[in-house]
């Protein structure tokens, strides 16, 4: 970040200096643009995108934080604002967005193509100290020693944030089978984040952005409204999430509940939210969590203590009498099996209920002020199963070829899966059996799927009948080896 970032802005504020909001423009013009373009993959629709970003910049001139680092704002307002644009062009193709796409896997020389579609997603899942690290230091191809002093911390501490973000984002595309070296992700990043914008762009942005938007055409002036609602939602979502807790005093659980709807919170009580306390809406079926109100965060005590269950689906979870372990697995998107304490685990289980998109930030967040949990990933050698084909046309495994909702319902001895990929399902065959599962099936694409067998209430799982069933009813066969494999280290954090 330049030195001078912010009293060009102020200068701009409080005189109107045409000439301070050029530089900025022009010194940030390309990072903004890129954002854009990668988001909509559309010259055109990321120039307009840019404009509206420096018309919110513009009006926003007088009241930014001293100290706001401009480029992470800028990267942040670039992205809400492209996935508004995004979102708008979707509903008017009335078409809805693949949620995961099946990617293969490549040579690093071949990182970016892999890694670009999903780029804005990971950084929008990291927190905003960390993305404005990442911004400044790959994005900006800054030192460490600049990053430092841009986030006013000493370099080491700087360096740590750093790597932190770094395993986030590398952790967030090898969940979406993007396998790729630290080093390859960075210097995929570094090369190819920043592109030149057109000629002429910078000049006629400021043209109208010093305006604050007054000659802008009816169409940027629509995508501007829609995405200063989206910043002050998300800045309304981060302010209220501390707020999401369960309160503990004499002796009685009472939960609180932040509801957001229609940009704007509101607290409620347990009295005010009387289903929650009502099994029905507990259950592990896709069709009751569809039908919660939009944007409800539930982290509490379980008060299922003989049941559980657990199920996703559109950005929605209900989580139900789960061990923290458990909880570990959903946050951090990493089966449990292929995760390593080194501090014993807590005993205790919780319910969870989440009608809020990337609701795992949120899980991140209770864990760690919790029990001041924090998780990294290493390479460390393991006994596994491979998972192979052995019957290429069971019964209860057909390819998908159709668009739809994408569900997953689990139940005691039963799964139905519809319109999903199977790394899902291959994770929690692992989970089932207590041992990392490597798919060597080859399967791609989306399915769906049903499996069932005998599996008493009461009691251990039935891994025979789990095993008998998958080689039975899904054609698979699981083939026991070693080998080096990503794992998840849950540590205290001892950081300051």
């Amino acid at each position: 970040m330049q030195a001078d970032d912010m009293n060009l802005l102020r200068e701009f504020a409080t005189s109107g200096s045409d000439s301070a909001f050029a530089t900025l423009v022009e010194r940030y013009i390309n990072l903004v643009y890129s954002v854009a373009l990668r988001r909509l993959s559309n010259p055109h629709e990321a120039e307009e995108v840019a404009q509206v970003v420096f018309i919110i910049l513009a009006r926003k001139a007088g009241t930014l934080r001293p100290e706001t680092v401009l480029s992470g704002w800028l990267y942040q307002a670039a992205q809400l604002t492209a996935a508004n644009s995004q979102r708008a062009k979707l509903r008017r193709q009335h078409r809805e967005q693949e949620a995961f796409m099946q990617l293969t896997q490549e040579s690093e020389s071949h990182a970016w193509p892999q890694l670009s579609p999903f780029l804005e997603d990971a950084m929008s899942r990291l927190k905003q100290k960390d993305r404005d690290a990442i911004v400044l230091r790959f994005f900006e191809n800054r030192t460490v020693a600049e990053v430092a002093i841009a986030l006013g911390l000493g370099e080491a501490a700087a360096q740590k944030r750093l790597n932190r973000a770094t395993d986030k984002l590398k952790d967030f595309f090898a969940a979406r089978g993007i396998q790729v070296s630290t080093h390859g992700m960075l210097h995929s990043i570094g090369s190819n984040a920043v592109q030149i914008a057109p000629a002429g762009l910078a000049s006629s942005i400021t043209t109208v952005a010093a305006a604050k938007g007054v000659a802008a055409g009816s169409s940027t002036l629509t995508l501007m409204k829609g995405a200063l609602k989206i910043m002050a939602w998300t800045k309304a979502k981060t302010a209220v999430a501390a707020g999401v807790i369960i309160l503990l005093a004499a002796g009685t659980t009472t939960i609180a509940v932040t509801k957001i709807a229609a940009h704007r919170t509101q607290v409620l009580s347990a009295t005010d939210l009387s289903w929650a306390d009502d099994p029905k809406y507990w259950a592990t079926d896709s069709r009751v969590l569809q039908k919660l109100p939009a944007g409800v965060f539930i982290f509490r005590p379980t008060h299922f203590a003989n049941s559980g269950g657990a199920v996703w689906t559109d950005n929605r979870m209900s989580l139900k009498n789960q061990s923290v372990t458990d909880l570990v697995d959903s946050a951090y998107s990493f089966p449990s099996t292929r995760t390593i304490f080194l501090t014993a685990a807590p005993a205790d289980h919780f319910d969870v209920m989440a009608t809020i998109p990337n609701s795992n930030n949120l899980l991140k967040d209770e864990l760690q002020k919790r029990y001041g949990l924090t998780a990294h990933t290493e390479i460390r050698e393991m006994d596994v199963l491979l998972l192979k084909v052995q019957n290429p046309n069971p019964p209860n495994l057909k390819h998908r070829t159709l668009n739809g909702m994408s569900t997953w319902v689990g139940g005691n001895g039963k799964i139905d899966i519809r319109n999903q990929d199977l790394s899902g399902f291959f994770s929690s065959v692992g989970s089932h059996l207590g041992i990392p599962v490597i798919d060597e099936t080859g399967l791609k694409g989306r399915y769906d799927l049903k499996l069932e067998w005998h599996q008493p209430w009461l009691g251990e799982f039935n891994k025979d009948g789990y095993k008998q069933a998958i080689s039975e009813q899904l054609g698979l066969e699981l083939v026991p080896s070693r080998q080096s494999i990503k794992v998840l280290i849950v540590d205290k954090d001892n950081s300051p």
